[in-house]
């Protein structure tokens, strides 16, 4: 006999199917951005001080995004037909079974996945704009020449793998900044600095040994040795990005299709909004959010929103709008239930 699936565990489902989707999206667009790349043409441009010129020469257009935006789209979709295959059965305005379909084409659905698929690869690119600029403009400004500095955003070529690996193509402003940092605490081989790097929760471990036996004999590391360390702690934080969009985007997607989809039975006369409520569910985890363990349980209608601790009104998990506090790393979901008895009175 098939078990019947929790809430819980219908949501942990899609989000196990389409996370990884995501992920792999967002990769695949960083790995096309990089595989394009011609070096020669950001270093002439570097070498003429045309730093606009170079970021132009890496081809950072959203069109390389598109694999993100259909990842998205059939992630939006999937948790939209989940959403209506567990419904119960529904009533049409005539007192008759209903053939309940998710409708990808419904205004409001369309409207969502377009505005939020555009404004993600929006941000991404523009950050991306603004971190490699900061990182080209630190690299020429400390001295090194063009090709050093272009070598240190772009990342250099596994010669096994044939891909580009390092660099700070992919990474937020703020991971671009990191891996700045951590090279200006290798490179002077000061002690102090190089104990900071250690510090480091997305270091890559394995270089430990030669950091340590390098303070050891008080001796700077070697140049190549710092470029291969901070490559790695670059691809450290590159997953991790990776990984953060996958989570929120797929968590957006879900939360966002399941409200829409009970909309659309509302808007269709087959369930009255008073007769649906919705219930803040929690998952937990290493770092939980207090306020949202604070609202696991709590139960609101339909037509109202949450409220947070500290005031805010939230639709639903991951809702269009809401401050990063509430978003960001955040496993919630809603559990909508339809009170059948206040239907048939």
């Amino acid at each position: 006999m098939l078990k019947r699936l929790s809430p819980r565990e219908r949501f942990e489902q899609l989000i196990s199917t389409w996370e990884p989707l995501l992920r792999a999206a967002f990769m695949e667009a960083i790995d096309d951005i990089r595989s394009n790349i011609v070096l020669r043409r950001i270093v002439e441009r570097l070498e003429r001080q045309d730093i606009a010129g170079a970021i132009r020469a890496l081809n950072l257009d959203e069109a390389a995004f598109r694999p993100l935006e259909e990842a998205l789209r059939q992630a939006f979709n999937g948790g939209g037909v989940a959403a209506v295959e567990q419904m119960p059965a529904l009533r049409d305005p005539d007192g008759h079974q209903a053939v309940v379909r998710w409708d990808a084409r419904n205004l409001a659905a369309e409207q969502w996945l377009r505005e939020h698929s555009a404004t993600l690869v929006t941000n991404i690119v523009e950050d991306q704009k603004v971190a490699i600029r900061a990182a080209l403009e630190e690299g020429l400004s400390r001295g090194d020449n063009p090709t050093k500095t272009a070598l240190q955003v772009v990342g250099r070529v596994n010669r096994v793998t044939g891909k580009r690996e390092g660099g700070v193509i992919g990474l937020t402003t703020a991971q671009a900044e990191y891996v700045a940092t951590a090279r200006r605490e290798l490179t002077p081989g000061e002690p102090d600095q190089m104990r900071n790097y250690l510090k480091r929760t997305r270091r890559d471990k394995r270089f430990d040994r030669a950091v340590l036996k390098a303070l050891e004999n008080g001796l700077p590391l070697p140049a190549e040795t710092v470029e291969r360390i901070i490559s790695r702690y670059a691809d450290g934080l590159l997953k991790l990005r990776a990984d953060t969009i996958a989570l929120h985007e797929t968590f957006e997607a879900l939360n966002t299709s399941k409200e829409i989809a009970f909309r659309q039975q509302i808007d269709k006369g087959r369930v009255q909004a008073q007769n649906i409520t919705k219930t803040w569910r929690h998952t937990p985890q290493e770092h939980p959010r207090a306020q949202h363990v604070a609202m696991n349980g709590q139960k609101v209608r339909f037509d109202q929103p949450f409220i947070a601790p500290d005031g805010t009104a939230i639709s639903y998990p991951h809702a269009p709008g809401l401050p990063t506090r509430h978003t960001l790393g955040c496993k919630c979901f809603a559990e909508y239930k339809i009170d059948f008895v206040a239907e048939l009175a």
